[in-house]
């Protein structure tokens, strides 16, 4: 299965495409899509282009986006979130599937704590795909939201082979949880 991971910026858009082959990852590509200054428009125009460019290159099954978080400034959280809209209309637009991610979830599943430091997120990515050298920082994000989903849409994967069992038991999966 393909992956494509998502880091969204209104100046630098991160993508990254891994392959998943039971347990094993291995790195496909991964890069950046930057915009040049101008219109909020123009530059929203150029995400959504360059996402559906990557995903017609590389083809992916499915892919998953880093959820905004509310910044400490309201106009740059807003600008993200129209950033991120125009990568999710990308990927939509082409037919995937989209999951979402918090930073924290992102980092807790590459690093193993949601504190860690772009850095750190590098080198983990690095090592978990055996890469060459370092990714830069934000297709090394866009690798980690991949990475994240491979983790989670595995367990999701096995929590949904478990629910006809569970549920002839009385128990549930509601919301991310087991409800009996």
């Amino acid at each position: 299965m393909l992956i494509l991971g998502i880091d969204p910026g209104l100046r630098i858009t991160g993508f990254g495409v891994i392959r998943k082959e039971g347990h094993r990852l291995g790195y496909v590509a991964s890069g950046t899509i930057r915009t040049a200054d101008g219109s909020l428009p123009e530059r929203l125009k150029t995400i959504l282009a360059g996402v559906s460019e990557v995903v017609r290159t590389y083809g992916p099954d499915c892919a998953a986006i880093e959820k905004v978080f509310v910044n400490v400034n309201p106009q740059s959280t807003l600008l993200l979130g129209q950033a991120r809209g125009a990568a999710i209309c990308g990927l939509v637009d082409n037919g995937l599937a989209v999951s979402e991610y918090t930073a924290l979830q992102i980092k807790q599943a590459v690093v193993g704590h949601g504190r860690a430091a772009k850095q750190q997120m590098q080198d983990m990515v690095q090592r978990l795909l055996l890469l060459p050298g370092l990714p830069g920082p934000d297709a090394a994000d866009a690798l980690g939201v991949a990475i994240c989903h491979a983790h989670s849409g595995q367990l999701l994967g096995e929590l949904d082979a478990l629910a006809p069992g569970l549920s002839r038991r009385g128990v549930r999966h509601r919301g991310g949880r087991l409800v009996g």
